[in-house]
C-alpha cells in the first residue's frame, strides 16, 4: 500500500483479535495480568514486549502510534497527553541543566512560555534565534547546543522555515532538528524526506477528527545517530536507533506520566483515517478564503505561504505539495475593527483552536499571547491589528458570507 489514508485504514494489529473486530478495541484498564511470575518479571525488565500498566503501553494506545508510524515510515513514534507534553518530554530528554537549544523567535505562545520561564529555572539556556538566517543559526550553535528547533509555518507569524537547509546546518554539528509540524501533520508536510530528525505534532489539532480529544506525538525518523547525544550515549550503545523512545519509556514519558489516555487514542486513530479528506477540504477553502480577503479593502493584510503574493510561496511549495495547512491571518485597520468583526460573525467561531472542523477565530494578542509584554509581542509579529483564522470543512460560501457580513 502505497497511499496515506489506505495505509492509515490497514496498519495491522501487533496481535490478533481474538474476536476478529476491524477496529482496534478501547483498552480502557488500567494494567493487565500475567501468567506467571517469570512472566511479569520478563516484562519489566524488558527481556519481552508486554503490557503492564496503562501509564506506560496500552494495546490501544500502541496501535494508534503503530498507524502513525505506518503513514509516516518512522523509526518510532510515541504518543502523549498533548502537544506540549510531547515537547517538554522530548527537551527533557535530549538536554540536561547548563545545556543549549537554538530556537526560532516566532514560535507558539505556550512553547516560547516553557523555553523561556519554566525550563529556564531549571538551567536550560535559549537562544532565540530568526530560523530564516542560516548564518545567525550557524553562529549560535556551542558545544553544549543540543537540538535546533522550530515550526514548519510559525503560528501566528505565518513565517516558514527553511528545513532542507536547517537540517544541513544540523547535520555539519551533529545535532538533530527538531520541527513542531503541528499546523502541517503528516499528508500535508513529509518531515522525514525534508530533513526533520524528529517531529513533535499536537495531535488534538487536525489529527483528532475535529477536536475530539487532546494528545501528542513524537515521531522519530530514525535520522539522528543517538551516540551522539551525551545523554544518550550510553543507550545507544545497547539499543542503537531506538535510544530516544526507550529513554522515553525507561524514564521521562513513564515517570513524568504525561500519556495519551486510552480512549483520546482510539478517538485519534479514528480521526487518522479521514485526515487527508479534511485536509483537502480545509487546505483548500483557505486558499480560496485567503484570495477572498486579499480583495477585500477593509483588510490591510493577508497572510497564507499559499497565496502567490506570501513571500514564503516558493518554500512552501517545495515542503506542503497538498497545499500549506487551514489557518490563515489577516490584519483588520485597528483592534478595535478587529473585535467588532469577530462580534459580528454568525458562524465562525470565536474559539482558541487549530484545524477544528469548524471554523474558528481569535485574536492572538489578547488571548494566547496574553501574558507577554507589548514590547515582547511585537518582537514575536503579534500585533494588536492580527487576527487568526482556522478555516474549517464548511461549505466555502458560507465561510465568506459571514465573513462579508461581519465586515459590513
Amino acid at each position: 500500500m502505497e497511499g496515506f489514508t489506505s495505509k492509515s485504514i490497514h496498519t495491522k494489529f501487533l496481535k490478533k483479535d481474538a474476536h476478529g473486530s476491524l477496529h482496534m478495541p478501547v483498552y480502557d484498564c488500567v494494567s493487565f495480568e500475567f501468567e506467571s511470575s517469570e512472566a511479569i518479571v520478563d516484562a519489566f525488565e524488558g527481556k519481552k514486549a508486554a503490557h503492564a500498566y496503562t501509564r506506560i503501553t496500552n494495546p490501544t494506545m500502541e496501535h494508534f502510534e503503530q498507524k502513525i508510524r505506518a503513514v509516516t515510515g518512522a523509526q518510532a513514534v510515541l504518543a502523549l497527553s498533548s502537544g506540549m507534553a510531547a515537547i517538554s518530554n522530548l527537551i527533557m530528554t535530549l538536554c540536561g541543566s547548563g545545556d543549549h537549544i537554538i530556537c526560532s523567535t516566532y514560535l507558539f505562545g505556550n512553547t516560547k512560555s516553557l523555553l523561556d520561564v519554566t525550563l529556564k529555572k531549571w538551567g536550560l539556556e535559549v537562544s532565540f534565534v530568526d530560523l530564516e538566517d542560516l548564518d545567525a543559526v550557524k553562529a549560535a550553535v556551542t558545544d553544549k547546543t543540543r537540538m535546533i528547533f522550530g515550526e514548519t509555518i510559525a503560528n501566528p507569524q505565518m513565517r516558514v522555515i527553511d528545513i532542507p537547509n536547517l537540517s544541513k546546518i544540523a547535520k555539519e554539528n551533529d545535532i538533530p532538528l527538531v520541527i513542531d509540524s503541528t499546523v502541517t501533520p503528516p499528508y500535508l508536510f513529509d518531515g522525514k524526506v525534508h530533513g526533520a530528525d524528529i517531529e513533535v505534532i499536537s495531535s488534538t489539532k487536525y489529527i483528532s477528527g475535529g477536536a475530539t480529544s487532546v494528545g501528542g506525538l513524537i515521531i522519530d525518523h530514525g535520522t539522528f545517530a543517538w551516540k551522539k547525544n551525551i545523554h544518550l550515549a550510553d543507550l545507544a550503545k545497547k539499543v542503537g536507533p531506538f535510544a530516544l523512545i526507550a529513554n522515553l519509556r525507561k524514564e521521562v514519558y513513564r515517570n513524568l506520566g504525561a500519556c495519551i489516555s486510552p480512549h483520546n487514542a482510539n478517538l485519534q486513530s479514528l480521526g487518522l483515517d479521514t485526515l487527508a479528506l479534511r485536509a483537502d477540504k480545509s487546505c483548500k477553502n483557505t486558499l480560496e478564503l485567503a484570495k477572498f480577503l486579499e480583495g477585500n479593502d477593509k483588510i490591510k493584510k493577508v497572510n497564507y505561504p499559499g497565496l502567490t503574493s506570501s513571500p514564503y510561496h516558493e518554500i512552501s511549495d517545495v515542503l506542503f505539495p497538498n497545499l500549506p495547512g487551514s489557518i490563515l491571518t489577516f490584519d483588520c485597520e485597528s483592534k478595535e475593527a478587529s473585535f467588532v468583526l469577530m462580534n459580528k460573525l454568525q458562524m465562525i467561531r470565536r474559539s482558541t483552536n487549530l484545524n477544528d472542523n469548524k471554523t474558528l477565530i481569535i485574536h492572538p494578542s489578547s488571548t494566547i499571547f496574553a501574558e507577554f509584554s507589548e514590547e515582547e509581542k511585537l518582537e514575536m509579529e503579534v500585533t494588536p491589528t492580527l487576527l487568526r483564522l482556522s478555516v474549517g470543512i464548511e461549505d466555502i460560501e458560507d465561510i465568506k458570507n459571514d465573513l462579508l457580513q461581519g465586515l459590513e
